[in-house]
């Protein structure tokens, strides 16, 4: 699963077949594990997603248990995040992708918050500010990633080949299909039944309703089920344009944030993981800088529509 694409409606449609769902450990498409992003938060979302298979309440955790078609032949898979560092995931914090990983893989009911509580009391002791600020950095990360990113769902905007760093149109024209179809009068991936490519077909009933309807889809992911207009207005009334423009400032700011709360650990931290976890967030904050230039830049110029706060935009 991608980053901000929803489950895919094969969990829910196969009832012969055997089935297991892959995570993406390592971040290849949220930060390289040069950015803090806490990924368990987005693996509960799937896991707890209801297909409608049998019914509501018929998650894809329960289809990849096996427990629904009392078979063995089910399962959770991850592409793993380790490599050659010395703490074998380059950024400390990554670690816990994997540690949570493994926890939701041996009891998916398990909430996100649980989950990273467990790994910082054995990876940094139970020191409690050490706890709550790096539990609520954790948590909030995965939303502070996509904040400076690609908005609402859209898909990929990441450079060709080694997917780091931000390139709007890098797979636009590519046989890959991460499309975003932006032009001057609207974006998104049109994938409705009654006037796109029928994608939102393949889900049950249930979920298929939610994302055919505009008023419905939710909008985190209103860009890859519908193709919009820049002015169309989101369930916070501010339009699509404008919440691209307010979330990109509003990342950076984030991330400044994030160091913050992480220098308020430093008296607790021995000094070669605090450094190490120190320099990854400078780098975050000058890649989400740049993440926000370039994708606050070029939806401007499509349309040359200002920013409503007046906001640096080159």
């Amino acid at each position: 699963m991608k980053e901000d694409t929803q489950v895919n409606p094969l969990f829910g449609g196969f009832q012969k077949t055997n089935q297991i769902l892959e995570f993406q450990i390592t971040q290849e498409y949220t930060g390289q594990q040069k950015h803090l992003c806490y990924l368990v938060p987005q693996w509960k979302e799937v896991l707890d997603f209801d297909t409608f298979l049998f019914g509501e309440g018929t998650s894809v955790a329960k289809i990849v248990s096996g427990s629904i078609f009392n078979s063995p032949n089910f399962g959770i898979a991850g592409i793993s995040n380790i490599g050659d560092e010395i703490n074998w995931t380059g950024h400390t914090l990554a670690q816990a992708n994997l540690y949570g990983f493994g926890r939701l893989a041996w009891d998916p009911s398990l909430s996100g918050k649980k989950i990273i509580e467990e790994w910082i009391k054995c990876t940094f002791g139970n020191n409690e500010t050490v706890l709550n600020n790096l539990s609520e950095m954790m948590l909030k990360s995965w939303n502070i990633y996509e904040k400076y990113t690609a908005p609402l769902g859209v898909g990929w905007m990441v450079n060709p080949g080694h997917h780091y760093g931000p390139n709007v149109d890098g797979y636009e024209y590519s046989r890959w299909g991460t499309y975003h179809k932006a032009d001057h009068y609207g974006i998104g991936v049109d994938r409705t039944l009654k006037s796109g490519t029928g994608y939102t077909a393949q889900y049950r009933q249930q979920n298929f309703e939610k994302y055919e309807h505009l008023d419905s889809c939710p909008d985190e992911l209103l860009l890859f089920f519908h193709h919009v207009s820049y002015i169309y207005k989101l369930s916070n009334n501010k339009t699509v344009l404008q919440h691209i423009y307010d979330t990109h400032f509003e990342g950076v700011e984030d991330v400044q944030w994030l160091i913050d709360k992480w220098q308020g650990l430093e008296r607790y931290i021995d000094s070669k993981r605090y450094s190490s976890v120190y320099q990854r967030l400078l780098e975050q904050r000058e890649s989400a800088k740049e993440w926000r230039d370039i994708i606050n830049s070029y939806f401007y110029r499509k349309t040359m529509i200002y920013d409503e706060k007046r906001r640096k935009i080159y």
